[in-house]
């Protein structure tokens, strides 16, 4: 009597698909870390706002530095709203679209103080000497009044838009555009401080006043990136549609 042995293959275990809302609120979250990448230009651009750079010997390569870091962040600021667009808009496209929109205006308002910078580096390469100190002073209080209206109050616009969306929408727990609804006025009141010269960019109250809505933003990212969005009215549609073979 013989046995004939049977060998059985253990089937290798299947990898699930990432789904296309994981796709997004991956990429969506990654990009808004991304964002944070800017935080050494607060030390990298103080040499080149002193009112002597041009006539001085520079340090310039940690201004080009600062540089391609802000036009990282520009970039994947507006990747963080084409990215939430088509989620988003489904609660609400007219915000949804302003969302972009501000986002936008914020990329170009960094690149044009980016070009600022750039330009006072140029003088001083080309050996302009004390005849360009009153363009590049120019240059600099161009920078300082670029990123006032731009990195520093529109955060506060991004923050009302998409937290309004996010909130309502339910895509995220509740209390984290909440950080970002009470961040966004207070920030936006610093900046009218000021505008009109209250206080000064570096100081205290400044540096208090940006720090929820950077919470906000830093908090969305990370939540994103691992979590995703949360199961809500807009993921079923979105899931429904996307599983709903086509009519013949």
């Amino acid at each position: 009597m013989s046995t004939t042995a049977h060998t059985t293959k253990t089937a290798a275990p299947q990898r699930v698909p990432m789904t296309s809302l994981r796709k997004t609120s991956l990429t969506a979250g990654v990009l808004y870390l991304i964002t944070f990448v800017s935080i050494p230009t607060l030390f990298l651009y103080g040499p080149v706002k002193g009112s002597n750079y041009v006539v001085g010997s520079g340090p310039d390569t940690q201004v080009l530095v600062g540089g391609l870091l802000e036009i990282i962040v520009a970039l994947a600021g507006i990747g963080t709203a084409v990215a939430l667009y088509p989620v988003v808009k489904r609660q609400n496209r007219g915000v949804a679209l302003g969302f972009v929109g501000s986002r936008t205006l914020e990329a170009a308002t960094i690149f044009a103080g980016v070009v600022s910078l750039l330009s006072i580096v140029s003088l001083r390469q080309a050996g302009a000497g004390p005849d360009a100190l009153v363009t590049g002073q120019s240059l600099t209080a161009q920078y300082h009044w670029t990123f006032l209206l731009g990195q520093a109050l529109l955060p506060g616009v991004n923050a009302l838009l998409l937290g309004s969306l996010m909130y309502k929408s339910r895509l995220i727990p509740r209390w984290l555009p909440v950080l970002g609804l009470i961040g966004a006025p207070i920030i936006i009141a610093s900046v009218v401080a000021k505008y009109f010269g209250v206080y000064d960019e570096l100081s205290a109250w400044s540096g208090l006043a940006a720090l929820p809505v950077a919470v906000w933003e830093f908090s969305l990212g990370v939540y994103l990136t691992v979590k995703g969005f949360k199961p809500c009215a807009i993921t079923a549609e979105m899931t429904a549609t996307a599983t709903t073979p086509p009519i013949a």
